[in-house]
């Protein structure tokens, strides 16, 4: 019996661990008008993302379509709001990638909370645009799990079993 207790408080141990480790979902819908200021063109985009909060790693999937020309470059900016610019944090994998393109990055401490605040923006240049054809504001994406509570911690269990703990009481008239 003593045994099933350990092992209850284990796995309850073992799942509020992890849910503090959380793996968090991302993504940024790209286009000329999100640009600063804003650019006339035909392109278009999508990141997908996801990030690990214990090891603060974001892999990402990058499409694009429609652009002018060839990409010449591609970048997580940041921290901005939707209507500033900012510096590099980070390039997209390849100096001209074709879409779709993947890879990761790791963020820090700083990078990782202005991800969260939304203040983190991925950018696509091409020579006729070079500050940028389209651009997207990179936003946590809201699922069901994601708004769920975080779980309560695991009720101490009974170390025993007796008529009192059972669930309807042993004493409990049969129905």
């Amino acid at each position: 019996m003593l045994l099933r207790v350990v092992l209850a408080a284990a796995v309850a141990a073992a799942f509020v661990a992890s849910a503090s480790a959380a793996t968090m979902s991302y993504t940024a819908t790209l286009s000329g008008r999100n640009e600063v200021p804003k650019v006339q063109t035909k392109g278009s985009g999508k990141l997908e993302a996801t990030v690990d909060s214990a090891t603060k790693e974001l892999k990402y999937t990058l499409t694009f379509e429609g652009l002018s020309g060839p990409v010449t470059g591609a970048h997580f900016h940041g921290p901005a709001t939707r209507r500033q610019t900012a510096g590099v944090i980070a390039p997209i994998d390849g100096s001209n990638p074709a879409s779709p393109v993947s890879g990761s990055i790791t963020l820090t401490e700083q990078q990782l909370k202005e991800l969260r605040s939304g203040r983190i923006y991925v950018n696509i240049h091409t020579a006729a645009h070079p500050g940028g054809e389209i651009r997207g504001q990179v936003v946590h994406v809201r699922t069901r799990k994601s708004r769920a509570a975080a779980p309560a911690p695991a009720a101490a269990a009974p170390t025993e079993m007796a008529p009192a703990t059972e669930a309807p009481a042993a004493t409990a008239p049969a129905r």
